[in-house]
């Protein structure tokens, strides 16, 4: 089997890099690890930034999410007694968010790549990258029990932080960076009517909540938890006896309860692979870095990253031109930093650090009460918020 580029990982960034160089005529073809079944089971955050709205638009699958995504001109943070709203349209100059889950976003790449004879080879077992510092690098593969070997130009990674394609460079070449965070995050998701029309975070005594939404009848909301707790020791009534002992009693009085429908607990890390590239392999999204999901950039960096690398491999099979393939690491980093350090800031004035003591709980508490007394601080929070420019 042959092809141009061989993407492992069919998650939104490997079937997005494909849409994009398949309608620019350039061959790909994806090997998954999982089955579709589990690879559309997964519940994924939600909030799009503008610049990933528009790459969705252009390669062709943004019709559904215009249709049935909610635009968000803002969000909430409360904190002591206060709730304050960052007015995101009016301090960016008319720049919003979409929110419109990721596991809707793989549905409609999946149908997109179908609907155009894409290849997605689903359950591609033992994926292995060989020859990635010659110009005929290749990938082998096992499926249905017989072994198979792709040819290719180049190969992307979007494979995830635990796949093969950052373990594929060597060690005394890569180099990672590395948070991770005393705490967790037990979410929830809940087919009831949100709390707000828009998202709220909550500073409090007890820990950090989210107040999120998936639709208008589909709400996701998260607790910081202990890393040492089991999803099986939250049942649904104190999950929300305990979101609403950390909302504002106006915001609690709103709350519509029900039985979830998921339910699960992830550990927090800000994670970065530099470089981005070895020979003739690229990583993409959560196989190079990994942010806490404070900010909403996981997703949406996943994007850019397929922005400079699409755009990359394009300018290469149109014109032999190199130098977007060669820089494309240096490129998507200095975004991905930015992103690290918004998510990282978001983390830390937002969730309780017990090892910070009373120190830390008033240092909190005067970065709040400054963001809101600060029309320069809403700015960059809003800027960041939205998505800089790729």
């Amino acid at each position: 089997m042959k092809t141009q580029v061989g993407i492992i990982g069919g998650g939104p960034a490997g079937l997005l890099l494909s849409q994009i160089l398949h309608l620019r005529g350039i061959d790909s073809v994806i090997l998954e690890r999982q089955s579709r079944v589990y690879v559309m089971g997964r519940i994924r955050a939600g909030v799009i930034e503008q610049g990933m709205q528009r790459m969705l638009r252009e390669a062709e699958v943004g019709a559904r999410m215009d249709r049935e995504g909610l635009v968000h001109a803002g969000f909430q943070i409360a904190f002591g007694d206060r709730l304050e709203r960052i007015d995101l349209e009016s301090l960016t100059g008319g720049t919003t968010v979409m929110v419109y889950g990721q596991t809707a976003i793989t549905r409609d790449l999946y149908e997109a790549r179908d609907a155009l004879g894409g290849v997605v080879i689903d359950e591609a077992e033992d994926v292995g990258p060989h020859g990635l510092e010659t110009d005929a690098p290749y990938l082998t593969f096992r499926k249905n029990g017989v072994e198979e070997r792709l040819d290719c130009d180049f190969v992307a990674a979007c494979d995830g932080y635990h796949g093969v394609g950052r373990q594929s460079i060597p060690a005394d070449i890569l180099r990672t960076y590395e948070r991770v965070y005393p705490f967790g995050w037990l979410g929830v998701l809940s087919e009831t009517r949100p709390i707000a029309d828009e998202l709220i975070y909550a500073n409090h005594e007890r820990g950090f909540a989210l107040c999120s939404q998936r639709s208008k009848s589909l709400s996701r909301y998260y607790l910081q938890c202990s890393l040492e707790d089991d999803v099986e020791e939250w049942p649904d009534d104190r999950f929300w006896e305990e979101l609403t002992a950390r909302l504002p009693d106006e915001v609690a009085a709103t709350l519509e309860t029900g039985p979830s429908i998921e339910k699960s607990i992830a550990q927090l890390r800000s994670f970065v692979a530099e470089p981005l590239q070895y020979g003739r392999l690229f990583l993409a999204g959560d196989a190079g870095h990994i942010v806490p999901p404070t900010g909403a950039k996981g997703l949406n960096l996943a994007a850019s990253d397929v922005h400079y690398l699409s755009g990359a491999l394009i300018a290469y099979y149109d014109n032999g031109d190199r130098e977007g393939l060669d820089t494309y690491s240096e490129r998507a980093l200095a975004r991905v930093w930015k992103a690290e350090r918004f998510s990282w800031w978001m983390t830390n004035m937002l969730h309780k650090y017990s090892e910070n003591g009373e120190f830390g709980v008033k240092m909190q508490q005067a970065e709040l009460d400054y963001l809101f007394s600060s029309e320069a601080a809403m700015t960059a929070l809003a800027e960041n918020y939205v998505g800089l420019p790729y």
